[in-house]
Order: C-alpha cells, then structure tokens, then sequence
C-alpha cells in the first residue's frame, strides 16, 4: 500500500455542486460524507449554529445529490437545520463560515440565496406538503418535470400538516420520495430483518397491497397457525402486522414503506433510495440517522447529549472536541500589609457584575411559582420546553406540564379543553410558531371567552434565526380577535405581575416579550396584578410624549436621554396593554404634547402604533382643540434579515438613537443627532 493509499487526498475541495458527486463510488461519497462532517464540526464549532441534526444527514445529502439532478430534481429539507450538508454541497462550502451572520447564509434553506433550496420555510411539518404540490404540478405539464425527494425528521411528523399531505399524496398516488429521518429512536434488530424482506415486497409493481400480501403470508402459517390466526379475527390479525411491519400505517394510507435503512451506511442508503425513485409511486424512505453523528458527546450522550449540542455555541469546539472549561481567574487576595494607597485599584478584589437575567428564565420561575401556588395551573409547550423554560416546570411540577410535539393548533385546542373544565392554562409558544394555530386562537379562545394565557417568548427581532423566526406579527394578529387582552411587560419585574394578571383574568390573555437578557431591575417580593388596560406615565415632560408598547418602552427611554442632550424633555410612558388601550391616559398625553411617538417592536400595519392612532383620531374627532401628530415607529413592511438583534435592529431604525433623530426632524429642531 502506498502512503497515498493510506492518507488520499481530500475530495470535497474539488466539488464545487452537486454534479461533482455523480462519477464517485460508492466509498469515495462515503469519504466526502466524512469530509463534510468534519467541515461542520470545525466551522460551527468555531462560530456557533445548528449542530447535532447536521451531522446526522451527511450520508444522506451526499446520497441524495449523487443520485438526483438539482435542482431540476426537488430537493424539499423539512426543516433547514438539517440542511448545513446540502449548503455544502451546492457551493456554498466557502461560505459555511458567514452562517447565521449578518448579511451571510441563511440559517435554513432560502430560495433567494441558491436555486437548491426549493422551499425556505423555517417551521416544521411543511416539505411533504410542498412536494406534492410540486410534483401534481410537474404531472399537469407546468414547469420542468423532476424527481422529487421531502426530507422530513420523525419529530416533524406529530405536526399535523404533515398528515394531511401524506393522506393526500397517497390519495393521488403522487410520485414521489418521502424520506423519513428518524433520529429519535433505536431500531430493534429483529424487526430491522423483517422489514429488509418487506422492502422487496413493498416496491414490487406487483404487489402494491401489502396489507393483503400480509395477510395472505399469516394464513399460510405451518402447523395450523395460520388457520387459528384467521379464527381470531380481523384486530388480532391487524395487531400482529402492525409489529412485523412497522410501516403498516404508511401501507395503509396508500404510500410504499421502505425501512429501517441505517442511515449512516451510503450504500444501504443509495440501494434504498434508487429503488424507491423508480417506482413511480409515492413511497416513504425511513432511515435511522444519529443526531451528532461523529462527534462523541452528542453521538454517545443519549438524550441529554443531543439535546445539548442541537446547536453549538460559538467556540465551544476545539480540535473536534469540547472546548476546556475556562477557568475563572482567581481573585486578588489583600493581605495585610497590602493597604489600598500602596496598590492598584484594579488589583482589589470587587465582585463580578451580576448579568441580568434571561427572559425565559424569568418566566420559568415564575410559572413554577404560579404552579406550586393554584395547582389548576398548567404549562403547555409544542416540543420547544427548553426555549420555553417549561422544562424547569416539567422538574419540579411534572403533574403540571404537557408537551403536545409540533402541534401548535392541537396545544390551544388542549388548552381550550382545559379551560372549560376550570383549569388555567398557560400556552408558552414562540411567537412566530404561534402564527400556525391561529383558528384556534380566533374560533376556539376568543369566540368562547376561555380562560387561555399566550406566553409568547421570543417577540420582535429575535436575531441569528432570522425571518422565519422573529417574532414580528403578533400584535397585529392578536388585536384583531375580540375580547382578548393583549399586553408586554417592559422588564422582567413587569413580566412576573402580568403572568399573575393573565392568571387571574377571567378570558384569553396574550403576552409577550423578547429574547434575550432582561433589564436588570429589582424583582418584586410578590406578585401583584396589574389592571386591564390602564398605561403607567414614568417620565414627565413636555412637547413630545415617547409612548412605548413592551420592549419599545427601554428604546423610548433611551431616546429620551439623547433628546434631554438637544434640549428637549420628552414625556415617557408605558402603554403596558395594546389591547384594551388607556383611553384616558392617551387621550392627555395626546391633548398636551405636539407630537406622540409609539414605539413597538412589530410590523406597523394593524399594530400597537394603528391602535393608537386609531383612538386618537377616534378621540378627537369632534373635538375642535388642537391634538399631537402621531408618529409610529416599528417594523419595516418587509421580512427582516438574519444577524445579531443590535445590527438589525439599527437596519431597521428600532434604536434609542435613530428614535431621537427622528423626533428632532418631525419637531423642525435643525440640530441632528451623532453616532
């Protein structure tokens, strides 16, 4: 053996798109699988992103690009944190380093970064829908016809979208791939065997039925079995299927069942998928893939590991292993003879500052709080109890919790259910995935007056995730639906009262607030609810009112500090609710100033700033005294791109500072503001 047989040359350096895979063999994909492993636990690991779910789809990536014809062949990630191998494959490699970046790649597929990505959605349970869609479309003669592969992860699968285009695919007989990659599970190795035999079976032309060819095979059983099968009845004979073939239920809704392939063996994977792209039928593909795959502490830490390395963070990785602990520099002893003039200052000991606390963690603690005080008190997440902080409930109250999976919809309709029986549930969902259960929110909350709390994390511009992600729509979606309330803390003091507020209202109630670290203010010794609809004034002053909505309130008081440099001493307030408004309090504030500014971290259309000017113009209409101009400011008309929140919140102009530059404009005062 030569010393190039023994160390060959990389082989993804030359491959600049997915047509560079077709002449390899099978051990050289295998090799460029590993490669680009290797690549994602290097840069990731340096600069942070979805992790874990990336390295398990190497094989499969490179599988499916070395079989198929991208991107006149449809390729559909369901979702996009699982697609960093694609990326790499379909010339994005030197570019793996921007990620999540301002102004670099995207965090999931976009169709306006590379014509591979097919879809963009960043929400789960969507790629087998859009591919029927794609392929129905192909058969009526629209566009180039293709090939078509929806890539979808068994956790994707408790959405129910998901089902509702699997029964339609099967109902068309739609031609096209299903590859299930379940990265949950362990596969037993007795029922492994059996399927291998069924996959023969189940991608026959011949033998379409499997549910009769089954049942044919149990009758025939030797030694009298089969007859005292068909004696037992039909349930009998269903139940015994169902544990030898394990893709039963994908049988019988019409799909071809193709499983349990390792989806980590590139020739298994590669025999498994060309079978099932010839068979001209809508087939499912299930692999067992390893979230973490290659990378010890999340491959061999069971649950808890691949939990933790879902993403990584930012140099948390060296050498392809955990980055050491740093230590934590000890502090400067001061002896006696050490008297504070014979030394440095900054030699002293003096305590770290103490960070703020996070958002979440907050509302975490609270909810237990809230839970161990009403036990009618229930926390209900949709498979995100760790983004949420349900999963400190989930510890200490388990008898408290309930996680539903991605099934936003089927959390409120749980919720609705528990709220007519008398219990207090509190739906704690991101504010972007509760877009998804907005028939229920309307229909079954709002038109019944239920008792239903929405926590809703991650509001406004919740950075590196991106449009998909940010929460920019819900106020205006929330203000539209009668009698709920609607209200955003400004700090997390405020956000423990509202959680006891919304606890102790009687109908739907709505909050929200924003990623990220809180503003560091002293927390309240107890609870107290605050009334519905009344604002708080926390500045007075003159000429301009700065009116902020959650956390448009901390951007309005740092304008307030730049304008008191030019002069002027606006007014600031706390509207606290967009949803019943402080009429009373809005209608002073706009009779004594010259000009009121909201400021919301939403789209502007429909939102807190609409709701305002609504009133006022309401307000004032027969008035014939003089009334404040209104000036809102929020969220541009457009989806705002993916980056660090400080950067796109300045692209934006949601800023203290852009805030003020505004004001002085509108007022005619000539001075601008610097920096």
């Amino acid at each position: 053996m030569t010393p190039a047989d023994k160390d060959p040359k990389p082989l993804l350096p030359s491959i600049d798109g997915p047509d560079g895979l077709s002449d390899l063999s099978d051990e050289q994909l295998q090799r460029v699988a590993q490669e680009v492993r290797e690549l994602i636990v290097d840069v990731i690991g340096e600069i942070g992103g979805h992790f874990g779910a990336n390295l398990g789809t190497c094989e499969l990536s490179v599988a499916l690009h070395s079989l198929l014809d991208s991107p006149r062949d449809k390729i559909l990630w369901d979702v996009g944190h699982q697609a960093y191998p694609h990326k790499v494959l379909t010339g994005r490699r030197d570019e793996l380093h921007t990620i999540r970046k301002y102004e670099g790649l995207a965090p999931f597929c976009s169709v306006f970064e590379s014509e591979h990505d097919i879809m963009g959605a960043g929400h789960a349970s969507t790629s087998v829908g859009y591919g029927v869609g794609l392929k129905e479309g192909m058969r009526k003669g629209v566009g180039e016809d293709g090939k078509v592969v929806a890539v979808i992860g068994d956790g994707a699968l408790t959405g129910g979208v998901a089902y509702e285009a699997l029964h339609l695919a099967g109902g068309l007989q739609t031609p096209m791939v299903i590859v299930l990659n379940d990265n949950g599970m362990s596969i037993s190795p007795n029922v492994g065997a059996i399927s291998r035999y069924f996959n023969r079976i189940r991608l026959n032309p011949r033998l379409y039925h499997a549910r009769e060819d089954a049942e044919e095979r149990l009758s025939k059983l030797p030694l009298g079995l089969g007859r005292r099968l068909e004696r037992l009845g039909p349930e009998v004979k269903s139940a015994i299927k169902a544990y030898w073939a394990p893709g039963l239920l994908f049988e019988e809704l019409d799909l071809a069942y193709v499983g349990v392939i390792d989806g980590h063996d590139m020739v298994a994977l590669r025999v498994a998928l060309s079978e099932a792209l010839a068979a001209e039928r809508p087939v499912v593909v299930h692999i067992h893939t390893v979230k973490g795959k290659g990378f010890e502490p999340a491959e061999e830490g069971g649950l808890e590991g691949m939990e933790k390395w879902h993403a990584a963070k930012p140099n948390s990785i060296v050498d392809r292993k955990p980055a050491p602990k740093k230590e934590e520099p000890k502090p400067v002893a001061v002896q006696e003879s050490d008297a504070p003039a014979s030394i440095a200052p900054e030699k002293l000991e003096s305590p770290p500052p103490v960070a703020p606390p996070q958002y979440t963690a907050v509302f975490a603690d609270a909810m237990v709080a809230e839970a161990e005080r009403d036990p009618r008190v229930v926390g209900i997440t949709a498979a995100m109890a760790g983004g949420t902080g349900l999963n400190k409930l989930q510890k200490e109250r388990p008898g408290q919790y309930h996680d539903v999976g991605i099934a936003e919809q089927e959390a409120v309709l749980f919720a609705s259910g528990l709220a007519i029986q008398g219990a207090k549930p509190v739906c704690a969902i991101y504010s972007t995935f509760l877009q998804r259960a907005y028939d229920q929110i309307v229909h079954d909350v709002g038109l019944q007056k239920l008792n239903v709390v929405f926590a809703m994390d991650r509001a406004g511009l919740v950075g590196d995730d991106g449009p998909t992600h940010h929460g920019a729509f819900d106020i205006s979606y929330f203000r539209a639906v009668p009698n709920i309330v609607v209200m955003a803390p400004r700090d997390e003091a405020a956000l423990v009262h509202m959680l006891r507020t919304a606890l102790e209202h009687d109908g739907p109630i709505a909050m929200r607030y924003p990623r990220g670290a809180a503003e560091g203010v002293p927390m309240p010794d107890a609870p107290e609810a605050i009334e519905i609809g009344k604002g708080e004034l926390l500045l007075p002053g003159e000429r301009v009112v700065l009116l902020g909505y959650g956390y448009g309130v901390q951007v309005g008081l740092r304008a307030a500090e730049i304008l008191r440099e030019h002069g002027l001493e606006p007014t600031v307030a706390d509207a606290r609710f967009a949803k019943p408004l402080d009429e009373e309090l809005i209608r002073k504030l706009a009779s004594e100033h010259e000009l009121l500014v909201t400021i919301e971290e939403n789209v502007l259309s429909g939102g807190f700033g609409s709701g305002v000017l609504e009133l006022v113009e309401d307000a004032f209409a027969d008035d014939e005294g003089e009334r404040a101009r209104v000036m809102r400011i929020g969220l541009p008309d457009r989806y705002v791109t993916h980056g660090k929140p400080a950067l796109i919140r300045e692209e934006v102009g949601f800023t203290g500072e852009s805030v003020a530059e505004r004001v002085l404009s509108a007022i005619r005062t000539p001075e601008t503001v610097s920096g």
